[in-house]
């Protein structure tokens, strides 16, 4: 079937709003169907932002909710709305490389939990979406799937892990998609792609998807256009369930609207974090984001955390001894056809010994305790820039933002792997402002552990203050 005409105005119809239209019968979700897949075939060969996509199930699924539609039956919230899925959470049925060579003929058996809700609230998963090998970057550049270039500027990074699903978000493509976070694999591209990313509450979204149900650094999280957008994709995912033994056993209402007026909130702004260097027009765009919030009614209080190369580094042992223990079996048969900087990560992971490992936690615990926990006893959340550089060129890697300068100082690349650490404060990206060649920037919001509404409700005001849904890429 040849693609339809694209109407980009659909394309950037918020889910919320989709879905809304589909129970009044002013809109088929066989037409917002069609008009995904034909804007899928239209960005996909510019931008490599999807590795599979599901044409002709999408359809026939979609005229099956169009009849139960008609007949006033609706599966759920998101009745009839397109979704993606990274291509490293397990679809049934379907290819799930993990960007590798290692995994590239691998059909799993069963759907990941996020993926079930998605279908039971109506959801049509029309594709799966890029990653690096093993999302082990913030670079989306895999050795199958290739690069996945920035829609605001194709000769940038995406940023990664969960590039793809940034892309096909900020593009039209999808007005939902799901990405996994364990170090800022969901709040990077967000940032660069200029939408809505975050990494929720440890355990608010059930993740089973690792050999180990104790691994307390992966989350998964909504990628969207909209503050609305993320709460309908949390309202319909979050858990209890008991296949993740460490699932939040309290969920909470997303579906509540949210109190922009922030009086009474008081807000810690943190620019300086040690010997970090901002780019000069990410720092300038999260004081208007702050101004913004002191206008709505917050108090800003300015911060400070001792957050340098250290704490980065502890993260890297970290993530190294993740990717080791997941994925190092398959080294000795992969290793010419990996991506290298994984390898490195790998040799490193299986190099490090049990206690030098378990010794990270005494240092973790010293920055929780002294540092970050101080202030979020004294703010309800912590405001800071989610990446220090607008988006970057394509063909670097994260070690390098983290060389250190003859005086001390580094320009680093994210800020979001340091706040993986205590994963149960949830850690939102909003747009924050385009610099002057039209790249987005995003402020990252760090509330206290497990409320999640919070988060969002100061990320809305911003929304109210500073709106980006309107923005589209020139694509």
């Amino acid at each position: 079937m040849a693609p339809a005409q694209v109407d980009l105005d659909l394309s950037y119809l918020p889910a919320t709003e989709v879905a809304a239209r589909i129970r009044a019968g002013t809109l088929t979700v066989s037409r917002v169907i069609e008009n995904s897949l034909a804007r899928i075939a239209e960005i996909n060969p510019k931008l490599n932002c999807f590795c599979f996509v599901y044409p002709e199930e999408a359809r026939a699924l979609a005229a099956e909710l169009d009849r139960e539609a008609k007949a006033g039956r609706l599966r759920g919230p998101l009745h009839g709305v397109p979704f993606a899925i990274k291509d490293l959470t397990p679809t049934k049925g379907k290819r799930t490389t993990l960007g590798s060579f290692a995994y590239e003929h691998w059909v799993p058996d069963h759907d990941a939990p996020i993926v079930e809700a998605l279908r039971k609230a109506g959801g049509i998963m029309v594709g799966k979406t890029t990653t690096p090998e093993f999302a082990y970057s913030s670079f989306t550049e895999s050795p199958l799937w290739g690069i996945t270039r920035n829609p605001w500027n194709p000769e940038r990074c995406a940023g990664g892990s969960s590039g793809g699903s940034a892309v096909a978000v900020a593009t039209g493509c999808v007005p939902l998609a799901e990405g996994s976070d364990m170090g800022g694999s969901v709040r990077i591209p967000a940032s660069f792609c200029g939408i809505v990313g975050l990494k929720p509450s440890f355990g608010r979204i059930p993740f089973t998807i690792l050999p180990s149900e104790f691994d307390q650094l992966s989350h998964f999280g909504p990628l969207a256009r909209t503050i609305g957008d993320a709460c309908l994709f949390l309202q319909a995912t979050q858990g209890p369930d008991e296949r993740d033994i460490q699932s939040l056993t309290v969920p909470q209402d997303f579906t509540l609207p949210f109190d922009t007026d922030l009086s009474g909130l008081s807000l810690a702004l943190c620019l300086d974090f040690g010997k970090r260097v901002w780019h000069p027009e990410v720092e300038a765009a999260v004081r208007r984001a702050a101004r913004a919030l002191a206008d709505a009614g917050a108090r800003i209080e300015e911060v400070s955390l001792p957050w340098s190369v250290p704490l980065d580094d502890l993260w890297a042992k970290h993530w190294a001894v993740y990717l080791a223990t997941f994925f190092g079996h398959k080294l000795p048969e992969f290793r010419a056809k990996m991506d290298p900087k994984v390898v490195a990560y790998l040799d490193r992971g299986l190099a490090m010994s049990a206690v030098e490992f378990k010794s990270l936690e005494i240092e973790r615990t010293r920055a929780w305790t002294e540092d970050l926990a101080p202030i979020l006893a004294r703010h309800h959340a912590l405001l800071c820039p989610t990446m220090g550089q607008p988006p970057v060129p394509h063909g670097g890697n994260d070690a390098q933002y983290w060389e250190v300068e003859a005086d001390g100082t580094y320009r680093c690349l994210d800020v979001t792997s340091v706040f993986s650490l205590f994963g149960m404060c949830p850690a939102l990206s909003v747009p924050c402002g385009w610099t002057r060649d039209n790249l987005p920037m995003g402020l990252q919001i760090v509330a206290r552990r497990h409320d999640d509404r919070l988060a969002l409700r100061i990320g809305a005001a911003v929304e109210q203050r500073m709106p980006w849904a309107d923005r589209r890429p020139p694509i």
